[in-house]
């Protein structure tokens, strides 16, 4: 079915872990074409030997080069990835955003502004929805067999500490990272927000504890909320647990039953006691990204980029993650970070 359909060309830009994790799903899916890598630091520092495509050092030359290119993934600091995105739109191109979207509500507004008067697609990057627990209690959500949402609590705790936010990287910088909710944590309120939808009447606390040194802001948070559709949630985050990451959770307390769905990275089922309810066996995550010293979410963005593939080839798939969904992560982080 695949082969008679034109290739959907890529070309990355920003070569870190995450970027180099977009050029493999790319190479690897059979609708997909690398075609170019960008990023400002050396060639020979990046590791990226086993994608012999054209590599550039700004996207200005990449955007001039000629190529034939449909898709342009922005993998760079948080902070850069609105202004970039609006220049890849601009030049014709369909983009794919990393989490988070952008850092500034106005920000992610200019990029749909963008995407619509161009007329292109704009993906956000939100992998945890593919995740098998995730899709299955979407559809628990979404076809009323809960009933009523009263209560849902998510539990972010994991470890960022020195391994993490290394001397002269962009993590912990206030312009270009933003803080701990849109870089760590951005996917689970994005599933929240899947979920459950849109919040209000936030209250929250934020602290420090043992990043003062490491970043230039809190490491810690506990917020409180209520949904604008009924039921009320909180969500408590912390990076300075020791050593390793200890868990993230997402526990809901509804009118026909209570699920729990935990492990390292929203994984797994842990409860599920559901009136007239018997829980099918689920397919098995994906492991999370391994970077080696630190751990991150589970490995999703082959779903991401087949996702981009097939709507591109018009064969009547929608985008999963829109920019409107991107922007409203943004904006609901931001009237969180608003109570500080």
């Amino acid at each position: 079915m695949e082969s008679n359909k034109k290739k959907i060309r890529f070309a990355v830009v920003g070569c870190g872990h995450i970027g180099k994790r977009h050029a493999e799903m790319v190479v690897r899916d059979p609708g997909a074409e690398l075609v170019a890598l960008c990023d400002i630091r050396p060639k020979e520092e990046l590791g990226i030997e086993a994608y012999p495509v054209a590599f550039f050092s700004e996207m200005t030359s990449l955007l001039q080069s000629g190529l034939d290119i449909d898709v342009i993934n922005i993998c760079v600091p948080n902070g850069l990835h609105a202004e970039l995105a609006i220049q890849a739109i601009e030049s014709g191109h369909h983009v794919v955003i990393e989490k988070p979207m952008a850092l500034q509500v106005q920000d992610a507004e200019r990029v749909l502004q963008t995407s619509l008067k161009y007329q292109k697609e704009v993906f956000c990057v939100m992998q945890n929805r593919y995740s098998p627990p995730s899709v299955w209690i979407k559809q628990m959500i979404d076809s009323g067999r809960l009933g009523k949402i009263y209560l849902v609590q998510l539990n972010c705790f994991w470890n960022r500490d020195e391994r993490y936010y290394k001397p002269g990287g962009w993590h912990g910088d206030a312009c270009l990272d933003g803080g701990t909710l849109f870089t760590q944590f951005s996917h689970f309120i994005d599933i929240m927000y899947w979920l459950f939808g849109d919040i209000q009447h936030i209250q929250a606390r934020f602290a420090d504890f043992n990043h003062q040194q490491l970043t230039d802001f809190e490491d810690s948070g506990l917020v409180t909320f209520e949904f604008v559709n009924g039921g009320m949630g909180c969500l408590n985050y912390s990076t300075a647990v020791w050593n390793k990451n200890m868990e993230s959770s997402m526990l809901i307390v509804a009118e026909n039953g209570s699920v729990k769905i935990g492990g390292q990275y929203m994984n797994e089922v842990e409860y599920c006691h559901i009136k007239d309810y018997e829980m099918p066996e689920l397919a098995p995550t994906n492991p999370g990204n391994d970077y080696g010293p630190y751990k991150g979410s589970a490995q999703n963005h082959n779903f991401v980029i087949r996702n981009v593939v097939e709507v591109l080839q018009h064969t009547g798939a929608q985008n999963t993650t829109t920019a409107l969904e991107g922007l409203k992560i943004v904006d609901i982080i931001r009237r969180i970070y608003a109570l500080k």
